[in-house]
């Protein structure tokens, strides 16, 4: 029985300190699209939105394999700003128009029924590229997130 409880704790702890680095490491939820939109004017970069939900494990893939990376590269701020919005979720979120909304509203409005799904926009909410809906191969994700990127860049830089 003492076994027993010695290995809960240990998992209890290892959860614990997964957990926080999983925070640390992660991306930023979206809270106010209107000023991640003057941010995204001035330095003259698109927004990409990665909608996720919790129970995903092919967006947890996405995030620690690639957007996480990418958001913590200095390079990539001179391209992107990315921000994470959870479907169905009821926290606030203030959209690109100014009003008030939640982040579930905010993906049904962009017409996003399956996770992960990465859109691109300009700074008035319009997508600059095609959507990336699910992970589809693995091999070449990386390069579909490029390719947005740039066609959002192109976009809002009049290229």
């Amino acid at each position: 029985m003492r076994l027993i409880a010695i290995w809960a704790l240990i998992l209890a702890w290892g959860l614990t300190l997964s957990g926080a680095a999983g925070a640390a490491s992660g991306l930023v939820h979206a809270k106010n699209f209107q000023t991640d939109a003057h941010a995204a004017v001035k330095r003259q970069v698109p927004i990409l939105v990665v909608f996720t939900s919790p129970a995903c494990s092919y967006c947890d893939r996405v995030k620690r394999e690639y957007l996480a990376p990418m958001h913590k590269d200095p390079a990539y701020r001179s391209r992107v700003i990315i921000r994470e919005v959870t479907m169905g979720a009821t926290t606030p979120l203030t959209g690109f128009d100014g009003v008030p909304t939640t982040e579930g509203a905010f993906a049904a409005a962009n017409k996003v029924f399956m996770v992960p799904t990465v859109m691109v926009f300009d700074a008035h909410g319009v997508a600059a590229s095609e959507a990336i809906v699910g992970l589809l191969i693995a091999d070449y994700y990386f390069g579909y997130l490029e390719a947005a990127i740039d066609e959002g860049v192109r976009k809002v830089r009049g290229n």
